[in-house]
């Protein structure tokens, strides 16, 4: 097995077909199948499902592909190295963040990563943690700046920062002061997302630790705008980092109280492919992000948060 068994493995496993992959490499299908079966041989497993629509990755083959993707982009780097332009950065970066965070970081960040790499091409994207995970694991992200869920599992996150949570309410909801204590988060009406979203789980975690019921007074699977339209719309509350709604307490539109008795907050995390490896100048891009976070936490541009150490 060597580098072009594996890049042409990684090749049929693009196409989803030996006859097209056979068709990009410039050669015929006879030869791709060939070397196909002999590298199935040498490893003595199944790579590929075989069907009349093409081909898939068995388990095995996904393993593979894994090591096949990690060795292209080591060979990519050491190349670029050696030639001198590493300094320059990626040549193509892609980073995902959740919408709040997207809010406050990206106007920042792009200015930041266009003085430290101006020849590298950056590409935003904002979505839910779950779709973002998910193109992280499939090479179609580098980076993903997300809240840091209950259950880590494997994921691979450097710690970023602590956000406080709050109870977001409408301007004129009778309750004043800094803060909001959790054991009676039960009494007011809350405006949360479905229960596979990160705020849910986390009002129910906190249900569960303090002994009181959620009273949901309307689901809102939409975006952040739609729940704060809502809380304005004097639908109900809700429960937001209080960097979600700076300009409308600026406004006097709504209130925004620290959860407290005790603390409320969620972590925000820097995270990688499973092999970080893979994103050239990954630690001078982990740089820049932390630079970036941590001048908007000076400025007061992130509110409610702390810094972590790195």
């Amino acid at each position: 097995m060597n580098s072009d068994d594996l890049d042409l493995f990684a090749r049929v496993s693009r196409a989803g077909s030996i006859s097209r992959a056979a068709l990009d490499a410039g050669t015929d299908q006879s030869t791709v199948s060939r070397r196909i079966a002999s590298l199935e041989a040498e490893l003595g497993v199944r790579l590929f499902r075989r069907s009349g629509r093409g081909v898939a990755l068995t388990e095995r083959g996904e393993q593979l592909l894994a090591y096949a993707l990690d060795m292209r982009r080591m060979l990519d780097e050491a190349g670029r190295t050696l030639r001198g332009i590493s300094a320059l950065g990626p040549a193509r970066l892609s980073i995902a963040a959740q919408p709040t965070i997207a809010r406050i970081m990206f106007g920042s960040l792009a200015q930041a990563l266009g003085a430290k790499f101006p020849e590298t091409k950056v590409r935003f994207v904002e979505g839910l943690a779950s779709q973002l995970l998910g193109a992280l694991k499939d090479g179609e992200i580098d980076v993903a700046l997300l809240y840091v869920p209950e259950h880590r599992g494997t994921l691979q996150f450097d710690s970023l920062l602590t956000e406080s949570v709050c109870l977001v309410m409408p301007g004129d909801y009778p309750v004043d002061g800094e803060s909001f204590d959790v054991h009676d988060l039960g009494n007011v009406p809350l405006i949360l997302p479905s229960t596979h979203h990160g705020l849910r789980l986390l009002v129910e975690t906190l249900a569960t630790k303090h002994g009181f019921t959620p009273h949901i007074a309307l689901e809102c699977d939409g975006s952040i705008s739609l729940t704060k339209r809502l809380v304005l719309s004097h639908c109900g509350c809700t429960v937001l980092p209080s960097a979600a709604v700076v300009e409308e307490v600026a406004a006097g539109r709504v209130k925004c109280l620290r959860l407290a008795n005790p603390p409320v907050t969620r972590d925000v995390g820097i995270f990688w492919p499973q092999h970080r490896a893979g994103l050239d100048g990954a630690f001078a891009v982990s740089r820049v992000i932390r630079e970036c976070a941590g001048t908007l936490v000076r400025k007061g541009d992130w509110p409610g948060t702390q810094l972590a150490p790195g």
